[in-house]
């Protein structure tokens, strides 16, 4: 095959590439194509990663939100097992980032709770909610996705959080839901939720700190607009 790797000057191939030149002399779609490590009998493996990479608008953050079977069924030439190969590689990218984040032992300012936040909420394909659980110090007590929805809304059930925050001995909370849409406008049902855990944590002694919106590239601040 003229397209086949093997046929590049060895510079060229990714793999070689970066043993010479290093990670960061690598394009995107070349990574891709040493995840999926030899092509088909009609496109070679970088000719496959360009198809994955444009299917999810050649952006890993839209490529994190294809499952292995969406990626296996609209791709010729990428099976299942390659399939979880990608996937794996961008969980382990958002685990390693979670990792480091986790050694946070107190949220300090919003841009600490967003950073937290972010990596569980901004490249999911359906509305998921998560709860940071602080004590009176901000130092954090735990953290926890409470609720999974579809690509438009998720069912909140505020007993449940309020239950967690006691079992925690809680006395603050910051809130979190992503939009997968993009859009950081809050809609009715998030201003409902965020007034009925205001309420009922107040009666608790339990401070609503921070409802974030998050997509991708934005972040949308309950607090910061008043709202709180």
């Amino acid at each position: 095959m003229s397209n086949s790797i093997k046929n590049w000057a060895t510079d060229e191939r990714p793999r070689e590439k970066m043993l010479l030149k290093g990670m960061a002399a690598l394009s995107d779609t070349e990574l891709l194509a040493i995840l999926i490590n030899n092509g088909s009998k009609e496109k070679s493996a970088l000719a496959l990663a360009k198809e994955v990479y444009a299917m999810a608008q050649n952006n890993f953050a839209e490529l994190s939100k294809l499952s292995v079977q969406t990626i296996s069924k609209n791709i010729k030439g990428i099976g299942p097992a390659k399939a979880v190969t990608i996937c794996a590689a961008l969980e382990i990218g958002r685990r390693r980032q979670m990792s480091e984040i986790l050694e946070l032992k107190k949220i300090t300012s919003q841009i600490e709770a967003i950073n937290l936040l972010k990596p569980l909420l901004a490249d999911k394909g359906e509305e998921q909610f998560a709860v940071i659980f602080l004590n009176n110090s901000n130092a954090i007590l735990h953290h926890q996705i409470m609720a999974i929805g579809g690509y438009t809304s998720c069912t909140v059930d505020v007993r449940i959080i309020l239950k967690k925050a006691i079992e925690l001995q809680a006395n603050k909370l910051i809130i979190a839901h992503n939009h997968p849409s993009g859009n950081v406008t809050p809609s009715k049902s998030d201003i409902s939720i965020t007034e009925k855990i205001k309420e009922a944590g107040t009666f608790l002694e339990i401070e609503l700190v921070d409802h974030l919106i998050i997509t991708n590239n934005l972040t949308y601040s309950f607090a910061n607009d008043g709202k709180l």
